[in-house]
């Protein structure tokens, strides 16, 4: 006859994972929020900016200046069109033998960065303003340019980037225009933040040249507006 023998089975404990992994998963984490929100904390308590007071020449009873209020009842979200920048005073298409030049950078590793004037997508190249001073004349030249989190920088390579970094830049550093034939240096002299519906960007001013870099900031939002003001250098 045979013989069996019971063996009561044993439950299986769970291995708990060690808590220095735990903590491991929870510094990255943090480490990778801090990554990501950095530039824009630094932004404003970093970088040396000025926010300025919005100028805007009509208000609605609500508080919304019309250019604030056309943006968002449009929804326009796609910043890459620099028609919708300004809504209340947009581009003039204008018709000339000299339709694009470059820009230099060199505090900022950009070289050679192609502008379009009265151009429409962002995403393609700087855009020169329409309507607002050619290069060397006297006026205010004014090119706007996109931005995202500097970390994603990758110079002219991508213009949804280009100006990711313009924050960093300082008093006193040059910008290079190249435009029909001839080179032009500016030097930097302001640095200010508005409000996006802030026209005063669009100032022309005859008493010398000047150019002004528009982009979007802090860094990876569209909250404000950073004005570069540089000018040119005669010899």
């Amino acid at each position: 006859m045979a013989m069996y023998r019971y063996v009561k089975a044993v439950p299986k404990v769970p291995v708990a994972r060690p808590v220095v992994f735990s903590y491991v998963l929870m510094s990255l984490g943090v480490l990778i929020i801090v990554w990501t929100l950095w530039p824009i904390l630094s932004f404003f308590f970093v970088d040396q900016v000025v926010l300025a007071k919005t100028v805007s020449p009509l208000s609605d009873p609500n508080g919304l200046s019309t250019g604030a209020a056309l943006v968002y009842a449009n929804g326009a979200k796609d910043t890459t069109d620099p028609n919708t920048w300004f809504p209340t005073k947009p581009q003039k298409k204008v018709s000339a033998q000299v339709n694009s030049y470059t820009i230099s950078i060199p505090a900022l590793n950009i070289a050679d960065a192609s502008v379009i004037i009265a151009g429409d997508d962002l995403g393609k190249s700087l855009i020169h303003y329409g309507g607002t001073a050619s290069p060397g004349d006297y006026g205010n030249t004014v090119i706007f340019g996109h931005s995202t989190l500097p970390q994603f920088f990758r110079g002219i390579k991508d213009y949804k980037t280009i100006f990711a970094t313009l924050p960093t830049i300082k008093i006193g550093d040059a910008i290079n225009v190249s435009y029909d034939g001839l080179d032009y240096k500016y030097i930097v002299t302001e640095k200010i933040v508005v409000e996006p519906t802030d026209l005063s960007p669009l100032e022309q001013r005859f008493d010398d040249s000047y150019i002004t870099l528009v982009t979007c900031v802090p860094p990876g939002t569209y909250l404000y507006r950073l004005n570069v003001k540089a000018k040119l250098v005669r010899i």
